[in-house]
């Protein structure tokens, strides 16, 4: 038996129990958790925003050790350590082919099928995005398990398995950010802070952080930003964000704009704060509720490209090895920028209380999941609210590890 923490149903309490995890089966893996993040996307799905077949075991920004093989693997040995990725592509399909794996069709399979059951043998279970990180341990294609780079502890290597390579690929494939170029980033959650610090390692600058918070500028100068601004309101999207955005831009606006929120709002302003012939790039994941809207005459006047952006646009195979040089090098900084004043601690008595919120505005950081499922069971665990109770703020909060793309 194994513990993790389960979603019974669509906006239902999470539930810490026991599951009857089988052992991996041809082309599987079993890995032992060693942490997990909370992404902004884990919410997404408990509420029903993306969907996912229920009940299930989410988490999907994770690493830990293989403790056991299928049949037929070869890529991953028992005792390797490894990072989750929970859009492993097929290499077969048309996006394959064109050389975009973060578009696979078949990426999403495993999150379709039942891989567990509860502890009772009656419920089957589905893995959230696949991976079902939320445990002390799970089972996965081996195409989910990634070898992790030389150098890199695992606890922090977690972040790369959705927030890290989202914000990097956001930068350096979606945006192609060039040095010298001014970039604004609107959201400092967990991608957020990944973009920004992706943005400073390409030479950008300035570089605009923008946030519902104010007490995340310590968090966003830390990872790069030159500026910060706080979206204080409704007023900031509805009249004068975009203006104040351009006056740190050289009064023409952004070359770059990289939305990190996925609300309408956000999108709408990161548009109207990039330069005449500049780029907007969305990240964040909104739900079909949200409504951007432009002219006709605007497209053409301002000859802006406005393009969409699924898990960092990487292929995490050629990704990992490149960003993980910058993590031993010191330039990709996984762990300060990451330590706020509000940072929960790895500490399993405070877990639930922050896993119930991982959008909490002012927090970043990275949760050692693991180790509460080895805890004797205490009751359920709340869907996670994005505001802290405090009413929707326009913030991607995935400050625990954001995702990404679909999800960060």
């Amino acid at each position: 038996m194994v513990r993790a923490a389960v979603l019974p149903a669509v906006n239902a309490p999470l539930q810490v129990t026991e599951i009857d995890l089988p052992a991996p089966g041809p082309g599987q893996v079993r890995i032992g958790l060693a942490a997990a993040g909370v992404c902004h996307s884990d919410l997404s799905l408990s509420n029903g925003t993306l969907r996912q077949p229920v009940p299930a075991v989410l988490g999907h920004e994770g690493a830990g050790t293989v403790t056991e093989v299928g049949p037929g693997v070869t890529t991953v040995a028992p005792g390797d350590p490894v990072v989750l990725n929970w859009a492993p592509s097929c290499g077969a399909c048309h996006f394959c082919g064109l050389a975009e794996p973060w578009l696979c069709a078949g990426s999403g399979r495993a999150a379709n099928a039942p891989y567990a059951r509860t502890a009772d043998g009656g419920t089957e279970l589905y893995p959230g995005l696949g991976t079902a990180a939320f445990a002390a341990e799970t089972v996965v294609p081996a195409s989910a398990a990634l070898p992790l780079p030389p150098g890199m502890p695992l606890a922090d290597a977690a972040l790369l398995g959705c927030a890290v390579l989202t914000g990097w690929g956001a930068v350096h494939h979606s945006a192609r950010v060039r040095a010298g170029e001014s970039v604004v980033v609107l959201g400092a959650g967990g991608v957020g802070l990944a973009t920004l610090q992706a943005a400073r390692i390409a030479g950008a600058g300035p570089i605009v952080a923008v946030d519902a918070s104010p007490a995340k500028e310590e968090l966003a100068r830390a990872a790069g930003a030159t500026d910060f601004v706080v979206a204080d309101g409704a007023a900031f999207f509805e009249k004068d964000g975009a203006k104040r955005i351009r006056a740190l831009t050289g009064g023409v606006g952004a070359d770059v704009a990289i939305e990190c929120v996925g609300r309408a709002e956000t999108i709408r302003t990161a548009w109207s704060a990039t330069r005449r012939g500049g780029r907007t790039t969305v990240v964040g994941i909104g739900g079909q509720d949200q409504r951007v809207s432009f002219s006709a005459l605007e497209l053409f006047y301002f000859g802006r490209t406005l393009s969409g952006c699924v898990y960092g646009n990487s292929d995490p195979a050629r990704d990992l090895p490149v960003i993980a040089g910058h993590v031993r090098s010191g330039a990709l900084d996984l762990r300060r920028p990451r330590h706020g004043p509000d940072r929960p601690r790895r500490h399993p008595g405070r877990l639930r209380r922050h896993a119930g919120r991982p959008g909490r505005p002012g927090t970043g950081g990275l949760l050692d999941l693991c180790r509460e499922f080895r805890r004797p069971p205490a009751g359920p665990v709340r869907a996670p609210d994005p505001s802290g109770g405090r009413g929707t703020r326009p913030n991607r909060a995935q400050n625990v590890g954001s995702g990404r793309g679909v999800p960060s």
